[in-house]
């Protein structure tokens, strides 16, 4: 008897493994709440005084002065009490904590041992904000779920895009109603022409217009082009289109103020002009010059128009997405000016630090070293900022060029005619012919 119920002991751990097995493979989640989450639950408990004590967040009751005598003595504090937290409570990709912070405590030193707390706990990563004065909440990560990102549900709203996951394992979602301007930068081979491939497919359905400043001759956006409102290929009619853009905004401003609003999002629906969103590919091609007085002439055009489409496009409907590999202060005052107006940024890995530093060091120093750690073998994770002024690390879901152009395709009949915006590439690609 004993050896078959051995062997029935050894079957039925064989059993265990690979229906574990299975489930961390089909389904993560499902296996996270039925092992991972109990056991990681018991070990915050276990080791929380402990490792409150050990980063100095626990405070003692007592002073750490006192009267000896006449004489003031000072050391260390003694009997250390760690603040109270709640039970651990799962989450799709981690648990989450409360901490009751003692009385004159503040959330610094807890950020300060994130990393600490997260190698006690044996877990990817942990994140400490504070909404709640007077408390601290842990969110624990178990695992990257950035190395598989699945693509998370969100709501379809005009001009808000799905376009990939968040390290906290939320939807990745690039809202132009919230956000108006965004700045994403990033190395070849880093991910955003992925990321610009998948803001095409999901803003292609959506009545909106799209127009493409492509300096590489239209290599990039070009393959788009019949999604496309207009498509600027050369600095000069970039400064054409953004020209008549800038126009474009003022007689919108014209509208507002005749129907007593302060933005088109106030009037019917009917009488609401189209939002538009320009999509621009290698910033820098629109800021580097050639020495000539013209060339100068025309970059500082281009970097005045695209500044007050940042200041006042917003609540007239006018967004800009602006990319390239590289982006620094050396590209002129116009370009430090313009960065300040765009409230979204990504940066994914880049070739220097002082593109990381100027497109994030404005916001946050650490977004600049997290974004700095990433490797090449993490394509499309990038640092990217919220709609609540935070930020953290997101993965772009893998659409190919291929993908973003057959979506263009089937929804060409959407496009928006421009009148101003072809009026300019016409007028441009004449006055070009004739500088030939």
């Amino acid at each position: 008897m004993v050896p078959i119920a051995f062997a029935f002991l050894l079957a039925l751990l064989a059993w265990v493994l690979v229906a574990g097995a299975y489930l961390r493979d089909r389904y993560p989640v499902v296996f996270w709440y039925l092992t991972g989450y109990p056991v990681t639950a018991l070990r915050v408990v276990r080791t929380w005084r402990k490792v409150a004590q050990l980063n100095d967040l626990a405070v003692s009751p007592r002073p750490a002065r006192g009267l000896l005598g006449n004489l003031v003595v000072k050391g260390d504090s003694l009997q250390a009490i760690a603040p109270r937290i709640s039970f651990p409570r799962a989450t799709r990709t981690g648990l989450s904590v409360v901490v009751r912070l003692h009385p004159g405590q503040t959330p610094a030193p807890f950020i300060q041992a994130a990393d600490a707390l997260a190698h006690a706990w044996r877990v990817h990563a942990v994140r400490v904000t504070s909404p709640e004065r007077g408390r601290a909440f842990l969110l624990a990560t178990a695992a990257d779920p950035l190395r598989r990102p699945g693509l998370a549900h969100a709501p379809a709203v005009l001009l808000s895009a799905l376009v990939g996951i968040l390290e906290s394992g939320g939807a990745w979602v690039m809202n132009l109603r919230q956000v108006p301007h965004w700045l994403i930068v990033g190395a070849t081979q880093s991910g955003k022409s992925t990321l610009m491939a998948r803001l095409i497919v999901q803003l292609a359905p959506q009545p909106v217009a799209l127009i493409g400043i492509d300096c590489k001759g239209g290599m990039e956006l070009g393959l788009f082009e019949s999604r496309l409102s207009g498509l600027a290929t050369s600095r000069r009619e970039a400064v054409a289109v953004l020209g008549s853009l800038v126009e474009e905004m003022a007689l919108r401003m014209e509208i507002c103020r005749m129907e007593g609003v302060r933005s088109i999002w106030d009037l019917p629906d009917k009488t609401r002009p189209v939002p538009v969103v320009v999509l621009v590919d290698e910033l820098a091609e629109l800021y580097l010059t050639d020495g000539t007085r013209d060339g100068k002439a025309e970059a500082e055009k281009c970097s005045t128009l695209l500044l007050r489409i940042a200041q006042l496009g917003a609540t007239l409907g006018l967004h800009l997405v602006l990319a390239g590999q590289r982006v620094g202060s050396d590209l002129g005052p116009g370009a430090t000016a313009l960065r300040a107006q765009l409230s979204g940024r990504i940066c994914h890995r880049v070739n220097d630090p002082g593109t990381a530093e100027m497109v994030l060091g404005d916001l946050n120093k650490d977004a600049v070293t997290v974004a700095q750690s990433i490797t090449t073998a993490e394509q499309g994770v990038a640092v990217c900022t919220s709609s609540q002024g935070g930020w953290g690390r997101a993965r772009s879901h893998l659409t190919t060029i291929d993908d973003a152009r057959k979506a263009a395709g089937s929804h060409a009949h959407l496009t928006p005619e421009l009148l101003r915006v072809r009026r300019a590439l016409l007028l441009a690609g004449t006055a070009g012919g004739e500088g030939a």
